[in-house]
């Protein structure tokens, strides 16, 4: 695979993976018997929660002529299109009423479907199940099943606490992802007098193994640079304090922290909402600080102004982006998102051949940095 330009290079329609779970909205913004619109791999969504609360996702267009369902009435079981009445069930997109139809009309309303999609709430968010698009000029029929359940935050003990964070970035998929796993940039970006500065920067070498549909950083010691972790080993008393970190396509990092009996364990997501514009969406889960006045205020604090630097990098970088320029990716620092994009290409192969899918990693790796 050449290293110039990997991230403009990629293919149009592979710059966005179908079949798998996406986060789609924070579930506190969802409420019962209303309806909200949402975005996923430029599809646009109408998502809502029945009458048991239950949520559900329909493809936010009439199959009849297209007109947005999201401004339509809703009785709790029901979606009506605003446009010529048309009713479908809000859980498997089944027409349930055509109101034009005459009683001598023979059509069988129970075979149009609006497009429905798998949907869960897992850890305050709700995630909408993205299949593989049918043959081109095929209309929708009863939705599949996911083949597996939505991610979740690992949990390792019963008491814990949640907060998840949000920001928009005006960059594609690829640009959002090989940011949220970049090692390099975090003394340049994440500059404060409380995490760390340009001058902190030292050699780094880190353990890297495969796993499916993705790679680990293996269990390791933290940043000895990071004033968070400092204050971390002192407050848990803790002879030592381990970070695992996980990249699985899509697009789900996920982080966990372990020091004693205490944890924080988080599961970031870059959320493709069209080509050129993606969503960090970072879900916090930890015990750590329960006690501590102020411990929760703290940590959603130092998340925030990390996730809203991460932002404004993306938002200057697209800039530059708009004028096409040549890009690389270099050793060592930048070969976690050469696996990125070689994992993105074996899935597509594998998709294509029926093959089993081949990890672009043969066995462990230690890469070297400084940061």
């Amino acid at each position: 695979m050449p290293e110039l330009g990997l991230p403009q290079r990629q293919a149009t329609d592979t710059l966005m993976l179908t079949g798998f779970w996406y986060r789609a909205l924070p579930a506190d913004r969802v409420h019962r018997n209303r309806l909200h619109k949402a975005t996923l791999l430029e599809i646009p969504l109408v998502i809502g929660r029945d009458a048991r609360n239950q949520p559900f996702a329909l493809r936010d267009a009439c199959p009849h002529r297209g007109m947005p369902l999201n401004d339509g009435k809703f009785d709790g079981e029901n979606l009506e299109c605003p446009y010529h009445g048309w009713q479908f069930d809000v859980h498997n997109g089944q027409c349930q009423l055509i109101p034009s139809l005459t009683s001598d009309q023979t059509l069988k309303v129970d075979r149009i479907y609006a497009g429905s999609y798998p949907c869960e709430e897992q850890d305050g968010f709700i995630w909408v199940y993205i299949p593989d698009p049918g043959p081109p000029g095929a209309g929708f029929t009863e939705p599949s099943e996911a083949p597996d359940a939505a991610p979740q935050i690992e949990k390792f003990t019963d008491k814990y606490k949640l907060a998840y964070l949000q920001a928009e970035m005006p960059v594609s998929i690829d640009h959002g992802i090989i940011g949220l796993m970049d090692p390099a940039h975090g003394p340049f970006v994440h500059q404060a007098w409380w995490w760390r500065t340009q001058h902190s920067i030292h050699e780094k070498k880190k353990n890297f193994e495969p796993i499916p549909n993705g790679f680990r950083m293996s269990a390791h010691t933290p940043s000895s640079n990071s004033a968070p972790y400092k204050l971390l080993r002192l407050y848990a008393d803790a002879d030592s304090i381990t970070t695992t970190i996980d990249f699985v396509l899509p697009n789900v990092r996920t982080e966990i922290i372990r020091a004693g009996k205490y944890w924080f364990s988080s599961l970031t997501t870059v959320t493709p909402i069209t080509r050129n514009q993606c969503r960090i969406d970072v879900v916090a889960a930890w015990n750590i600080f329960r006690w501590m006045p102020f411990g929760p205020e703290l940590l959603k604090f130092v998340f925030a102004k990390f996730v809203e630097q991460d932002r404004r990098t993306m938002e200057v970088q697209a800039e530059g982006l708009q004028h096409n320029p040549h890009l690389m990716l270099i050793d060592d620092a930048d070969r976690p998102a050469k696996w990125y994009f070689q994992l993105k290409a074996a899935y597509l192969e594998a998709k294509r051949t029926g093959a089993p899918m081949k990890h672009p990693m043969s066995g462990p790796v230690t890469l070297k940095w400084r940061s």
